[in-house]
This record gives C-alpha cells, sequence and structure tokens, in this order.
C-alpha cells in the first residue's frame, strides 16, 4: 500500500479544488481510497509520499495526437521516411509526453502505435498509456491520401493512411483494425488543412461507408474517431455513429445539436491550428496548408466556445506530431488555449485533459481520482486552478500505477 498526501487535490470530476486530501493506492496501482487526510487511515506498513506543498491531479490525456515519430511538416517526408526512423524517434517522443504529465495518449494514425503499445506495456520503454488506432483510414482522394503522388504508389497499405471506397472495402478495413488489435478505429469524414487537393468543408465517404465502419467497431466494443471539419461531413459522422468529432472547424447548430443528442465527443486541437497559423511559414508547412489554416482559424476559435458554452463534452487533443512546429511535450498548450481563448474555466480545461478526454478510449479507469481507477497522477508545483499554464510549467513528479515514473 501507498499513500500519497495532497496539498490540493483535483480529481478530475469535482467541480473545485480539495485541500489536504490523501490517496490510497493499493499493490496492484489502483486507487483505494481518497479522502481529508484526516479520515482516511493509513495502514502501519504503508510507504507515504509527501505532496502536501503541491497540486495532484489525474495524468494528463492527449486525446488526438500521432506516435509516427515525424521531424518535417513536408508531408512527403511522411511518406518516404521509413517507419523504423519513426518508431525509434517516436520512442524518445513518448518519453517526453510522460515527462510532461500526460500518462495516456491516443494515437489516431500512425503505422507504429501498435508496436509503441505493446514495448511501453511490457516495459521495455517509458511512456504513457497508448491507445492506437493504427493507420488511419481514407477515402481515395480523400483526407489521407497522398495527392501529390501517382495513385499506383499509395493504393493499398503503403500511403499515410489506408484507401477503401465503398461499404464492403470499409468494412474489411475496420476488420482488419480489430484483427490488429486496435484500440479505435480512425476515419475521415472531411477533407483537411494538410491534404492539397481537398478542402475541410467537403465530405468524404457515403453514410453507407460510415456505418460500416461503427458497426464494426461498436460490435467489439471500441470507438470510432472522425475527422471532420465541414459541417455536413461532421453531421453525416454523428448520423452514422461516430464517436468523437476531431477537429470541427465549421460547426453549425445542426451539428451541436446533434453532438448533444448523440453524446458525442468534440476533441478540437486547437494547438495545432494556432501553431500552423502563427509559425507555420517558418517551418516549412506548404503553402496550400497555410492557406487553409488562415481562413479557417476564426471559425474554428468561434465554434469551439459555442459548443463550450451549449454544454457539448470537449476533451484535450492536440494533433501533435513530433516537429519543432508541434513537438510533443508541450501538448498542455491545448488547455492554455481553452481558457485563453475559448473562455473554458481553468477546472473546465483540466476536465478537458482528464475525465473528458478518458471518454475518447474504451477503458473506463483512467481520467479520475476516485476507488477503483487506475493511479495514474501528476504532482505539480503551482496550482493550475490559479493559472493553467502551471499544467505545462510546473510539472514535478508523475505516476502511472501509483509509482514514479522514470525516465
Amino acid at each position: 500500500m501507498r499513500v500519497i498526501d495532497c496539498g490540493t487535490l483535483v480529481d478530475g470530476v469535482s467541480n473545485e479544488g480539495l485541500d489536504a486530501h490523501r490517496i490510497l493506492v493499493d499493490d496492484g496501482g489502483r486507487i483505494d481510497a481518497v479522502g481529508p487526510i484526516e479520515d482516511v487511515d493509513a495502514p502501519s506498513d504503508a510507504e507515504h509520499v509527501d505532496h502536501r506543498d503541491e497540486t495532484v491531479l489525474p495524468g494528463l490525456v492527449d486525446a488526438h495526437l500521432h506516435l509516427g515519430g515525424s521531424r518535417s511538416m513536408d508531408p512527403f517526408d511522411w511518406v518516404t521516411e521509413s517507419s523504423e526512423l519513426g518508431a525509434a524517434r517516436a520512442t524518445a517522443d513518448l518519453r517526453t509526453i510522460v515527462d510532461a504529465g500526460f500518462t495516456a495518449v491516443r494515437d489516431v494514425g500512425s503505422d507504429t502505435g501498435l508496436a509503441l503499445r505493446q514495448a511501453v506495456d511490457e516495459g521495455t520503454i517509458p511512456g504513457p498509456r497508448v491507445y492506437t488506432s493504427g493507420p488511419s483510414i481514407s477515402q481515395t482522394g480523400g483526407h489521407g491520401d497522398d495527392h501529390y503522388l501517382p495513385y499506383s504508389w499509395v493504393a493499398g497499405e503503403d500511403g499515410i493512411a489506408t484507401l477503401a471506397d465503398g461499404p464492403a472495402e470499409c468494412r474489411k478495413e475496420a476488420r482488419k483494425r480489430v484483427r490488429e488489435g486496435a484500440d479505435l478505429i480512425k476515419i475521415m469524414t472531411t477533407g483537411g488543412v494538410l491534404s492539397e487537393k481537398d478542402a475541410p468543408d467537403q465530405s468524404q465517404f457515403t453514410d453507407e461507408e460510415i456505418r460500416a465502419f461503427t458497426e464494426e467497431a461498436h460490435r467489439v466494443g471500441i470507438p470510432v474517431a472522425s475527422h471532420a471539419q465541414g459541417a455536413p461531413g461532421i453531421k453525416s459522422a454523428l448520423r452514422n455513429g461516430v464517436d468523437t468529432i476531431e477537429h470541427g472547424f465549421y460547426l453549425d447548430r445542426e451539428a451541436i445539436d446533434l453532438m448533444l443528442e448523440t453524446d458525442a465527443t468534440f476533441v478540437p486541437t486547437l494547438a495545432i491550428m494556432h501553431r500552423l497559423v502563427t509559425e507555420g511559414a517558418d517551418h516549412g508547412v506548404p503553402e496550400y496548408g497555410l492557406e487553409k489554416a488562415a481562413r479557417a482559424r476564426d471559425a474554428h476559435f468561434d465554434a469551439v466556445e459555442r459548443a463550450y458554452e451549449a454544454g457539448v463534452p470537449i476533451a484535450l487533443g492536440t494533433d501533435f506530431l513530433g516537429p519543432d512546429l508541434v513537438p510533443h511535450g508541450e501538448n498542455a498548450m491545448e488547455a492554455e488555449l481553452f481558457v485563453e481563448e475559448v473562455g473554458m474555466t481553468e477546472m473546465d480545461a483540466i476536465k478537458a485533459g482528464t475525465s473528458v478526454a478518458a471518454r475518447t478510449v474504451p477503458d473506463d479507469d483512467i481520467g479520475a481520482i476516485e476507488p477503483g481507477k487506475r493511479a495514474d497522477l501528476v504532482a505539480l508545483d503551482e496550482n493550475p486552478l490559479d493559472d493553467v499554464s502551471a499544467l505545462r510549467e510546473a510539472v514535478d513528479t508523475v505516476y502511472k500505477d501509483g509509482r514514479a515514473v522514470e525516465l
């Protein structure tokens, strides 16, 4: 048994910080009890950990990133560099991510995620819990297609995403992901910013194709995430069973109502939009990407503000890839943008990165400090309820299963 005493406890679900609280962690790394220090008796042989001068909260969750080990913003490099090089770089990224207080991540499109998950789980490398889709799935000519290459070069499994057309192909690709052990399925129901020959407001995949993905995923209890930026593609995704909407640039009132009706989670990824618009030109982002990001930026931030005011569950996700423009380790920037640009309270921004982000994965034992949950925790030198930037700047100790992470 381990006893962790906290100056302030932010449990990920309560609406206020809890002073002078204690966490009991059992030998299996799960939370046994939580309560005021004077009310929770510690076994005489328990190991004591003192964070009474610090704030303790659940380990953070980035619900949208990519673990491909990218070091360039040029999409051509994403195709031509080897997956072995990407995996080697991504092991360093995982260390950086967990050191930054993130104890779980949702990798929504990479060919390295499944192997990285295994390496973390078996203790070969340190890192957060990895929930991965494996490669994402796109229609031909869609957001995940490599538009700048001949089709014969990218058909099948050789591009940045798997291409599938028609309900039968979509169903088969979903079944392949299930066979490989993916934690979720990632699809594209609109165009995007960094895909050359489509646009964010263009819908992709038919209703029948989307349903093929969601039927197969839900049959085995895993969620479906959709890259969806324009309102028609967002609504098609929601009507056909998609669980999480990624990006959501051009939400209209009907799309927001559908999110509430279906209890979908919105993962807006403001951080990458902010970086593309403010610094992208200095980091080799293609001109077409810069232009599309600049056009969408204001609508994107406005959409998130309206969704927040309506009560849509909003999760922290960055879409960070690893290059200097969007480096892993700065993932808590998303919470700062929620507060500064969207008007979230600091507590709601923390929930976005803990209990709400945990909604996007198929496990129910992360994202909150409650009995029965995994003791994934982060201790901060400063209180993020006073200044949310503490999530990025004041990490002291990170715990997985109640034990300090050693790098």
